[in-house]
């Protein structure tokens, strides 16, 4: 039995090492379509997709609409604004476009009245156990959410306006999708970035990094385990010492998982200002040792939200008491 098991464990490593090497060398993924179990492993990357979904929604219309990006000109039917500020939310892995937290996320960009949301929906080619094909997917995910980030400028809307949200490997994909444009985005908000293989094979243009935006935040809640460590971005927040969140309970992998999610639900509380986030300048390590954050006095503490300054720089300690509810499927 563990033959079987290794050897299918080896071929998706295997796989996976391929899929993130650069595109000359990985062509012989395009003669394979792998499937085992509900896995997917996609042979061609081509977009749109069936498999990858995208849907709008508005303060006037607060549920979900299917966006098809074949159609020009159908943004405004479907009540998109222009002079409104856009989010691109991309879940991680085993989540879908309205699970929570995801659904969190949505409705607090929602609430601000100020924002078209577009919910990107990759949940077939990322379902559980098949992390290692969710890795590979990662590629057609990115190409086909840098197609509807296209779309969305050619109807008018301007780069700034535009911020994708990612969470674990979405946050991945967030950076992935300046990959496949002519010019890099403007802000990307990664949410506990996923560190599990990410981390050992993922080159610079697998995994969210600096040089993917003009602006690059990110929130780590489970550092070291689940999500990426140390600084990502050009300004990061190590949460309550960055790996293990308050109110999260149980065994330790559920301890983790909540921890990983509350990247989310954090920034959802912070968004509808239900929670003050706010950051203190601290040494660029994340996870922190207890006690040790080596906290910067010589810079100014900032407010972590939507609202953050763009011109925020370095690693900043957030402390929080409070045990935001954040159920999550």
């Amino acid at each position: 039995m563990c033959n079987i098991k290794c050897g299918i464990i080896l071929f998706g490593i295997l796989i996976v090492a391929t899929q993130i090497v650069p595109e000359s060398e990985a062509n012989l993924m395009s003669m394979l379509d792998f499937r085992y179990f509900r896995c997917v492993m996609k042979r061609e990357w081509k977009c749109p997709d069936s498999e990858i979904n995208f849907f709008l929604y508005t303060p006037e219309r607060p549920f979900k609409q299917w966006v098809d990006v074949r159609h020009k000109h159908l943004l405004d039917v479907y009540g998109w604004k222009q002079h409104r500020k856009n989010v691109l939310i991309v879940h991680g892995f085993n989540g879908t476009h309205d699970k929570t937290p995801m659904s969190f996320l949505r409705d607090a960009y929602l609430s601000r009245k100020d924002y078209n949301v577009f919910m990107v929906d990759w949940s077939p080619l990322t379902r559980f156990p098949c992390y290692l094909s969710s890795l590979s997917n990662m590629k057609l995910a990115s190409q086909c959410a840098a197609q509807l980030y296209s779309y969305i400028t050619q109807a008018g809307a301007l780069a700034r306006k535009i911020t994708c949200v990612g969470h674990s490997l979405g946050a991945h994909i967030c950076g992935m999708i300046s990959n496949h444009l002519t010019e890099k985005q403007y802000k990307i908000v990664g949410l506990d970035p996923a560190r599990p293989l990410v981390s050992a094979y993922g080159s610079r243009l697998f995994r969210l990094g600096r040089d993917d935006a003009h602006v690059v935040q990110v929130i780590h809640t489970n550092a070291g385990f689940l999500g990426e460590t140390g600084l990502v971005g050009h300004a990061d927040f190590c949460v309550n010492g960055g790996r293990l969140q308050p109110g999260c309970k149980g065994h330790f992998m559920r301890i983790a998982r909540c921890s990983h999610f509350m990247s989310s639900c954090y920034f959802a509380a912070s968004i509808k200002k239900k929670v003050r986030m706010v950051g203190v300048p601290c040494d660029t390590t994340c996870p922190k040792e207890r006690g040790r954050w080596g906290i910067h006095y010589n810079r100014r503490a900032l407010r972590v939200s939507e609202d953050t300054p763009d011109s925020a720089r370095g690693m900043y300690c957030v402390s929080l008491d409070h045990e935001e509810a954040c159920p999550f499927d």
